[in-house]
């Protein structure tokens, strides 16, 4: 079972996971999601999560006390074994193989969604693994960044898909973009599905799949094949496909 924690201010949020794959996994219990209140870990009548930073500046800092004690209180219940990671854009942009291998690990994670203009450094220091990132851009808190890691692990969990191997094929699984995709009708105004397709040769089917994968990486993220060491035949294909093009 996947076991996921999630600190933020904004629990409701995370009920869109209660949609889709991810809703189904929860349902047959391939997936926990435990949410944590932060206010229900301050220690004033008014709840207050936030304080003004030092050296002043525009902005608040959220306060150590109420988020290291919902911190503790998370691990207890996912266990002491849990790795901690901040989302912020000051983190390690994640990437798919990544998530494949933190599933595999089958050990319990606990996301800290951020607000306002960060948390305390002594206690990114002290009580956090890693800090993670969707990349360069900043968004209002780590809610969203949760949801798409949440979601991203999910698809990879045994059960969680209809087809198993549908996780497999997808995007960056293999290091490369997924190759393009056709349904009916068969021509679309004057646009034909290519005919390698509809022959039914499986073995033309792959080859023609892998080319145009190859392919659709060097034109849209070369800098994946960068980091990939192609096969003679990987070569070729990509070589056919540049020729065609």
């Amino acid at each position: 079972m996947l076991h996921i924690g999630i600190i933020t201010l904004f629990p409701e949020m995370f009920n869109i996971l209660q949609q889709g794959v991810s809703g189904k996994a929860l349902e047959k219990k391939l997936v926990q999601l435990e949410r944590f209140y932060l206010r229900d870990y301050t220690q004033d009548a008014r709840k207050t999560v936030d304080d003004r930073p030092y050296g002043g500046g525009p902005g608040m800092v959220m306060m150590v006390q109420p988020l290291r004690d919902a911190i503790h209180a998370a691990k207890k219940k996912l266990g002491e074994d849990t790795l901690t990671v901040y989302l912020s854009p000051q983190g390690k942009p994640v990437y798919q193989q990544q998530m494949v291998s933190f599933v595999e690990s089958k050990k319990p994670l606990l996301l800290i969604a951020g607000r306002y203009e960060g948390i305390d450094e002594r206690l990114i220091e002290q009580d956090i693994d890693q800090e993670w990132s969707m990349g360069d851009i900043v968004l209002s808190g780590g809610e969203i960044p949760a949801m798409a890691i949440i979601d991203a692990m999910i698809r990879l969990v045994p059960g969680a898909l209809g087809d198993e191997t549908s996780a497999k094929q997808d995007t960056f699984e293999d290091g490369l973009l997924e190759y393009p995709h056709y349904t009916r009708p068969r021509t679309l105004e004057s646009l034909d599905v290519p005919e390698v397709l509809l022959r039914g040769n499986h073995r033309d089917i792959i080859r023609w799949r892998l080319k145009h994968a190859l392919g659709r990486t060097w034109l849209k993220r070369p800098d994946l094949l960068d980091k990939l060491t192609l096969t003679s035949e990987q070569i070729i294909l990509l070589q056919e496909f540049i020729e065609e093009l």
